[in-house]
């Protein structure tokens, strides 16, 4: 491989321009009036009847990205998931996947859109309690035609990827709420989408359960390099799953970014109450902590022979340790050195830090 084909960045798979959800029979009308007056929500409410549930929201996703979009209840995040595979029309804007419009698709190109490009994972499970844990995964190849025995060998193939072969002639309620999940992530992995849509899967999951899956799915998305919209109100479940998260709030996206930009520098007050209570030992990559090799040697003299080497991705909490033996620890970002953390910088990235 070139050194130009590695430093390729990822091809943009999700473009969201504009998209705007207002609920009401007044909803064109309630627009308008937002674009050309400004009103807020409870002006929209009060003069046109209609509920902003979706507010001028844009951004892109890359190809093999976990994208979390999270925000309180209200805040208009399970709304906005819903446009991607059409389960609700927008008001304004545009979706477009791979290329594809998502608007201007007919009945029954739309059809095809989320048997082929789509998949879905709901809270609920939503599986069919008449069928096999198999016949449940093989669902989506059935509805494309394919033979029975072709879809039956590659929805084996996908229970064996999610730790599921032995269970594939049981029943769901023969299963525990986590095994449920897992064949509902399955069946949607089964038709091989291009996106992957998440609304809160694991939120009705016990806490060890639910942090189990979490491994188990950052596992999967990066050995399958699935693009992902991972919908949830746990701040927590963000940061450990998202390469980016979006945070809403009243139908707005109000910051984007890794969970360090958005720890270390929230836009306003709403977001840095959001985030107080993260410990930042969970975000801050050895990367923000470097002082870069020509300062740092300037004023604390030459780096040691022995200093470790680290890449700057390493989390702070990994970095503490090594800390332990070496003052001294030069980061690097493809294998080039690039700065110095030593012990002071780590106490100070710890005190304001806050609760960790």
């Amino acid at each position: 491989m070139t050194p130009s084909a590695v430093n390729t960045p990822p091809a943009t798979v999700v473009e969201v321009s504009n998209v705007w959800k207002i609920f009401g029979d007044n909803a064109e009308a309630a627009l308008k009036a937002i674009r050309e007056k400004g009103l807020s929500k409870a002006q929209v409410l009060t003069q046109y009847n209609a509920v902003v549930g979706v507010a001028d929201v844009s951004f892109n996703i890359k190809k093999g990205e976990i994208f979390c979009i999270m925000g309180l209840s209200g805040s208009g995040k399970s709304t906005l998931v819903r446009h991607f595979n059409r389960l609700l029309e927008p008001t304004a804007g545009s979706i477009r996947i791979q290329g594809t419009d998502v608007m201007a698709l007919e009945a029954k190109q739309l059809q095809e859109f989320r048997n082929r490009q789509i998949g879905m994972v709901f809270q609920n499970f939503a599986l069919m309690p008449h069928r096999s844990v198999l016949d449940n995964v093989a669902m989506p190849l059935e509805i494309r035609k394919i033979n029975k025995n072709e879809r039956l060998e590659k929805a084996a193939e996908i229970l064996n990827i999610v730790d599921l072969s032995a269970w594939g002639n049981k029943f769901a309620h023969e299963l525990s709420g986590g095994m449920q999940q897992r064949v509902g992530l399955a069946r949607a992995l089964a038709a091989d989408p291009d996106v992957l849509l998440m609304d809160e899967p694991f939120s009705a999951l016990d806490p060890l359960i639910r942090r189990q899956l979490q491994d188990e799915f950052i596992e999967l998305s990066a050995s399958l390099n699935k693009t992902t919209i991972f919908i949830t109100h746990d701040l927590d479940e963000a940061v450990r799953i998202g390469d980016r998260i979006a945070i809403m709030r009243d139908g707005e996206v109000v910051q984007i970014g890794t969970a360090e930009d958005i720890v270390l520098r929230p836009v306003d007050d709403y977001v840095a109450e959001f985030v107080a209570g993260i410990s930042h030992l969970k975000v801050i990559r050895a990367s923000a902590l470097a002082q870069p090799i020509e300062a740092y040697t300037a004023a604390q003299g030459p780096i040691v022979a022995n200093a470790p080497r680290i890449d700057d991705e390493m989390p702070l909490n990994k970095v503490m340790q090594l800390a332990i033996d070496h003052d001294q620890i030069v980061v690097t970002h493809n294998a080039v050195e690039i700065g110095v953390i030593n012990r002071q910088l780590i106490l100070q990235a710890v005190l304001d830090g806050g609760e960790l």
